[in-house]
């Protein structure tokens, strides 16, 4: 190595130690990339967004994947949202970024997106999981998933036993048994109550508002709506100026740190972005999800994938039958989904117990008689209702 040589690395390590010495910022900087075509808003509100999760983060660097920047940060020319994209996952892969915030990018099937909020109620932090993507085409198995995806963002970001919750929507109470599931084979969850009286790991929506759990499990369609409000509901609805984007899209074999936010997203919702996709990055999230898979395979991961299809196919097979004579059903057995509420009932007749469905005020609820509760409620946990 020559002499000249050395004397420019000898600068550029003093280089370094200055910069560091400056701004705080000790060590190599996370390098997001960040795709400014697209936005309703136009490019410039991106920039600023950029801008000020630099200025606010000495230890993350942004490079600016698009065109008409005006911009001091660094900065890649493409011409449209294809080359943008195409762009940042070369960097992605090679390794000249660590993650990237970018808006309307497509993820295989198996990948969705963990958002983080700020709740109203308390100003708490809370991730909802998830909100958009697709972690699997059925909807229990989509929403299991969407829960550890919900826990490895949350660990990758600092939080090492985050809470978890269920919202009350379609498949929650097939989600919570599962969980339990996983929990009783040895896989570490921690639940939480909702703070209703009632209690149970099935959220209301008191509990949305107040951030009661760490991770909040739905669907991405509902996470998707759920994100809009909690971003928008303070502007009129066309500018998202709270919380830090639609987040990471996490998937078991997924090897990329691709955070989303929406074409409606504002500049404080764009250096939010841009923060949380650093903190997973720093976080060794693709990391974390393998070693929650690999937790999860060991407490029975795969046959309670299976038995979830088994039951639905076993469902499907519930031939209608003739309802026993009438009683008066004063009982109520809860924990049953809507959308098996009528099968259920079918299963009890077939039985020989007569039941009716009806609608509780914290769900859906099958009526017995008094002296057929106790049955009906081993025939409904044998047959996977409750």
């Amino acid at each position: 190595m020559g002499e000249n040589k050395i004397k420019e690395i000898i600068a550029e390590v003093f280089t370094e130690m200055a910069d560091a010495l400056e701004t705080g910022s000790i060590g190599r900087k996370i390098r997001v990339g960040l795709t400014i075509l697209g936005s309703e808003h136009g490019p410039r509100e991106l920039m600023i967004g950029a801008e000020i999760a630099q200025r606010k983060h000495p230890d993350i660097q942004v490079v600016v994947i698009g065109s008409q920047a005006d911009t001091e940060l660094e900065f890649i020319s493409a011409e449209d949202e294809k080359e943008a994209h195409a762009k940042m996952d070369e960097m992605l892969l090679s390794g000249a970024l660590d993650a990237a915030v970018t808006m309307h990018y497509s993820f295989p099937i198996g990948v969705s997106t963990v958002g983080r909020v700020v709740t109203p109620a308390k100003g708490k932090e809370m991730y909802l999981a998830t909100t958009t993507g697709t972690s699997a085409t059925e909807r229990v198995p989509a929403m299991l998933k969407n829960a550890v995806y919900g826990i490895a963002t949350a660990k990758a970001c600092g939080n090492e036993n985050p809470t978890v919750g269920i919202l009350n929507i379609d498949g929650a109470r097939q989600v919570e048994r599962a969980l339990r599931k996983l929990r009783d084979g040895g896989y570490s969850l921690n639940l939480i109550e909702s703070v209703r009286a009632d209690g149970g790991v099935v959220m209301r929506g008191n509990d949305l508002l107040m951030g009661v759990p760490d991770i909040m499990i739905n669907d991405s369609l509902t996470g998707n709506v759920l994100m809009k409000v909690f971003s928008a509901y303070s502007s009129g609805g066309d500018y998202e100026a709270l919380g830090a984007g639609y987040g990471p899209g996490v998937g078991e074999n997924y090897d990329r740190i691709i955070a989303i936010i929406s074409r409606a997203s504002g500049a404080p919702v764009v250096a939010g972005a841009i923060e949380f996709a650093a903190r997973c990055a720093k976080g060794n999230l693709l990391g974390v999800v393998k070693n929650e898979f690999a937790a999860l395979k060991k407490a029975g991961w795969e046959q309670i994938l299976k038995s979830l299809k088994k039951a639905v196919d076993q469902k499907n097979d519930i031939k209608e039958a003739t309802p026993p004579p009438k009683k008066i059903v004063t009982e109520s057995i809860p924990g049953i989904e809507v959308m098996e509420i009528e099968n259920a009932v079918q299963a009890l007749w077939t039985a020989g117990i007569y039941a009716e469905s009806g609608m509780g005020c914290t769900g859906p609820i099958v009526m017995v008689a008094p002296d057929d509760q106790e049955k009906a409620w081993y025939i409904l946990k044998e047959k996977e209702f409750l």
